[in-house]
């Protein structure tokens, strides 16, 4: 049973306080998942805008998830070593700072390399709002955290809206000058509402893991550059631009791997990654949620390739998916002590496996619109389900690395996403019938997901708040 400490009751006594801290940390991961995919709707307005190609203007969006991905790790790290709200006031002012100078681009090459700095910005929202969360919330932490999960899919579903309202309505530089009157909300509200962080003496500090930076960072990104490489038209595995870059990576995490397991202070501490708990929550987290998020992305892809679908119809199959991630979501974050996390995992993914196996089914009796409505409907109830459980589990190991544990989580939910669409995108690049392929690759993934539900089993078991 958790002893409560002066501190934590007096947290507990300002409900309205903490609605006010949610809202803003809240607003921060809205803005940054929003910012992932709304560029999306204005790739032909920014093409035309800046007189770019197609291939450079696309780089947008990849430039986004690859600076995700690489300053994710050191996000966490910083958010540690220099208190969570300090880095959380940073990071808003360099995504809206970057927010502004990418609405101000006059090419394309300068926007893409605007787009990196923006999104390491947005890197350090999550590593830093969760430890806020973590720190203020005191006894309904599991709680605020389990919610977390219903941010990103509200994100993911406006983003096209908002985006489209803007290239319609005004221009799509102004996809990027809205989240400068937000940001300087967001950091009032932080300045007036967050609690300072404590102040640390220089012998709290630890010192930084240059080495470990620089081997993680130089085997991302060259893995990220092959991977994205493989999913472009007509690559194959052997092609030196994919296998050059791909071996680089894996030597360079190899290194980094082998690197923290014999300084003092790594970068990244090997228990969080495969010590005990540990590694079966991030095994969860690559599988059950980043390679599940890259294959429901290419559901509205399916939708056209196997079924002739209109575009506007296929993209509301993800809308549909989202809403159910949301209300779902919601209702196991407030059920997640009574059902504690391995039943709402074990339920959530099971659901998720079928409502994948079912998109690959041919509907009778029913419009092929309805049917993929409901499997998707199906994959959010799962996916929904699981999340604030997955995301609780491996804070919960070890709540004083919440900020390392939150920004591993991402890291991984992306990395998991991105080889995911790369790798399906290449083998459909090559496929007679796309729309056929694609239902077997449904199937396949859908049994893997069966085949490594025992891995929840060594995932830690909890019940009541921690």
């Amino acid at each position: 049973m958790e002893r409560s400490s002066p501190q934590t009751s007096a947290r507990d006594e300002i409900p309205a306080h903490r609605a006010v801290i949610f809202s803003v940390v809240g607003m921060a991961l809205l803005m940054s998942s929003i910012d992932g995919s709304i560029v999306a709707t204005a790739l032909h307005a920014i093409q035309r805008g800046l007189h770019a190609s197609i291939n450079w203007t696309s780089w947008t969006i990849t430039a986004y998830s690859v600076g995700i991905v690489l300053m994710l790790s050191l996000a966490g790290n910083a958010s540690a070593r220099y208190g969570r709200r300090r880095f959380f006031l940073f990071s808003v002012l360099v995504f809206a700072t970057a927010s502004l100078c990418c609405g101000l681009a006059t090419n394309i090459y300068l926007l893409i390399g605007l787009r990196v700095v923006q999104a390491a910005g947005g890197a350090g929202f999550t590593p830093s709002a969760t430890a806020i969360v973590v720190e203020q919330f005191g006894s309904a932490r599991d709680k605020a955290v389990g919610l977390f999960g219903s941010i990103f899919p509200i994100g993911t579903m406006i983003a096209p809206i908002f985006g489209g309202l803007f290239v319609a309505y005004w221009s799509w530089r102004g996809i990027f000058f809205v989240n400068v009157p937000i940001g300087l909300v967001l950091v009032l509200l932080c300045l007036k509402y967050v609690p300072r962080d404590p102040e640390r003496t220089l012998g709290e500090r630890r010192p930084v893991d240059v080495s470990g930076m620089l081997l993680l960072g130089m085997g991302m990104l060259s893995l990220m550059v092959g991977i994205s490489e493989l999913g472009e038209p007509g690559r194959r595995v052997w092609t030196p631009v994919v296998i050059a870059p791909i071996v680089v990576g894996v030597v360079g995490i190899g290194q980094f791997v082998r690197h923290i397991r014999g300084v003092a202070n790594p970068f990244i501490s090997p228990r969080l990654i495969s010590g005990r708990g540990f590694a079966a929550v991030n095994m969860m987290n690559v599988l059950y949620g980043g390679a599940t998020t890259g294959l429901i992305a290419l559901v509205p892809l399916y939708a056209v390739d196997r079924y002739h679908m209109h575009a506007l119809g296929s993209g509301t199959l993800l809308a549909a998916e989202g809403g159910a991630v949301i209300v779902m979501s919601t209702i196991a974050a407030m059920a997640l002590r009574v059902t504690g996390y391995r039943l709402p995992l074990f339920a959530g993914a099971t659901i998720t496996a079928v409502g994948i196996a079912a998109l690959a089914v041919r509907p009778s009796g029913l419009s092929a619109y309805e049917w993929l409505t409901i499997a998707s409907c199906a994959i959010g109830i799962g996916f929904g389900m699981a999340a604030p459980a997955g995301r609780n589990a491996g804070l919960q190991l070890a709540p004083q690395d919440s900020a390392s544990i939150a920004a591993l989580r991402s890291t991984t939910l992306f990395v998991g996403s991105i080889i995911t669409i790369s790798i399906t995108t290449a083998v459909l690049a090559q496929a007679a019938n796309p729309g056929e392929v694609q239902a077997v690759i449904y199937v396949a993934f859908a049994l893997l997901l069966l085949l490594c539900l025992p891995v929840i089993s060594r995932i830690p078991e909890h019940r009541g708040s921690w």
